[in-house]
């Protein structure tokens, strides 16, 4: 997933051209003098014009980035921003009515569905899930010879829980070394570091952590804040990704697509270890139930089986939703939704996050469902 490097660049790269249209810090916008792309469009889609924005989900962002390009394509009279705030401002920012759509790593909560009836004229949003990707756990000990994408640092899921929670301080301890006895661990500290924002990424980090090493090994209820004192706190995605890279001795968590050139923890699954990769958290993704507790119309939310034994499996998962509105007062924006979420899960536009992202694309079965909740958004 992080070695198609040329292909992410050249996304990237085509990405930035036509978003640099817009000012906003962390926004990203289609060039509305892109005419002769028009032609792409479908005869039976209505010609989008004006702004519309998002927010939310940083660990979106690169797949956004590649979603308003390939949809600027279809529609570039549509002027798109999403600012990579965090899930939990997205999800603020959505229920005051500022924004279209919101990014959030984590459902909405059951007072949120209820709160969302006043932006969504009496009804109550939805949350569908768009980008589903493994979270990496990164660490940094370059000088020990371990970092890099082929590299990897064997642990079980209470190994983890204890370094997480400042019980093992060493990189040589025993239950560290036990499980990887062919690497040279050095007795440097162990300095973790977590999301210092309200983050979805922390809550299906925190959700796996809690199911897979159970309450003996972590004690503290699983929210969408980082729940000890540990360790130090970056802010977005990035600022994880920034942390981990600047000191010696660090491990965070992370969208698997920012990992760079970090080394990465290959999980215990039954018998084995297993590193990350797309193939690996579609895996759990598709083998998991839908959430029947998550109450509203429209909703898909899936319950990730973290204890899961399955050969080649990954299950330190994010699955990153989209929250929208089935009635919005504006009809303009009613359909920019629709078009946008269609667009957005669908096989080209699955295809073009996993390639800029390394994104597990959803399986036809998910995708079906995932529509049918988008078809129900009112446009007229």
């Amino acid at each position: 997933m992080r070695n198609n490097l040329v292909v992410r660049s050249l996304a990237v790269v085509s990405g930035l051209a036509m978003l640099a249209g817009l000012a906003a810090c962390g926004d990203n916008a289609t060039s509305s003098s892109n005419g002769s792309s028009s032609s792409s469009s479908s005869a039976s889609e209505t010609q989008l014009s004006g702004e519309f924005s998002g927010a939310g989900a940083s660990s979106q962002k690169s797949a956004v980035d590649a979603w308003v390009a390939g949809f600027g394509q279809k529609q570039p009279n549509a002027k798109i921003a999403y600012d990579p705030s965090g899930s939990g401002a997205g999800v603020s920012t959505f229920l005051t009515g500022a924004t279209v759509w919101a990014g959030s790593d984590a459902p909405l909560e059951a007072d949120q569905v209820e709160q969302s009836k006043t932006v969504c004229e009496g009804k109550t949003a939805f949350d569908v899930p768009v980008y589903i990707s493994p979270i990496a756990i990164v660490y940094n000990l370059k000088s020990a010879g371990l970092n890099g994408t082929d590299k990897h640092i064997n642990l079980d899921a209470a190994t983890l829980a204890k370094i997480f929670d400042g019980k093992i301080t060493k990189w040589n301890d025993k239950a560290i070394t036990e499980q990887n006895p062919d690497a040279k661990l050095p007795a440097t500290d162990i300095t973790v570091v977590h999301r210092s924002d309200k983050s979805g990424t922390t809550k299906n980090f925190l959700s796996y952590i809690k199911d897979a090493a159970g309450d003996a090994n972590w004690k503290y209820e699983v929210g969408e804040n980082w729940p000890n004192n540990v360790g130090q706190g970056g802010k977005g995605t990035s600022g994880v990704i920034s942390t981990v890279n600047q000191a010696e001795g660090t491990i965070g968590y992370a969208d698997a697509s920012q990992a760079g050139d970090l080394g990465t923890v290959a999980v215990k699954v039954g018998e084995k270890y297993v590193p990350y990769s797309a193939e690996a958290a579609a895996k759990v993704v598709d083998a998991s139930p839908k959430d029947e507790s998550a109450k509203g119309e429209n909703r898909v939310v899936i319950k990730l089986d973290h204890k899961t034994t399955e050969d080649g499996a990954y299950p330190v998962v994010l699955v990153s939703y989209d929250i929208a509105c089935p009635a919005y007062k504006d009809a303009n924006k009613a359909e920019f939704a629709k078009q946008w979420l269609s667009y957005v899960v669908s096989q080209e536009g699955q295809q073009t996050a996993a390639e800029t992202a390394g994104s597990a694309p959803m399986s036809d079965t998910l995708r079906a469902q995932v529509q049918k909740s988008i078809d129900a958004i009112q446009t007229k």
